[in-house]
């Protein structure tokens, strides 16, 4: 697997903190779908570590992006 980079590290920081501050905001769907991208990446980054470090971090990335496409629209 290709290594992640520094930027790319960053850029998923950025990501969960942009989501964060969206969810905060009432942007709960956007900000979900931020925070589960950043998350995604750093687990990734993660694979060389042992097996409930990078899969358990994964699966919830996975499932907060689930739950962000099944969250219904706004008013």
């Amino acid at each position: 697997m290709r290594a992640i980079t520094a930027l790319q590290l960053r850029a998923a920081y950025i990501a969960i903190s942009l989501g964060v501050i969206l969810g905060i905001a009432g942007f709960v769907r956007t900000g979900a779908l931020l925070i589960s991208a950043g998350t995604g990446v750093i687990s990734l980054s993660q694979w060389n570590k042992r097996r409930i470090e990078r899969y358990l971090p994964l699966a919830i990335a996975i499932v907060l992006f689930g739950l962000a496409i099944a969250l219904p629209k706004g008013l």
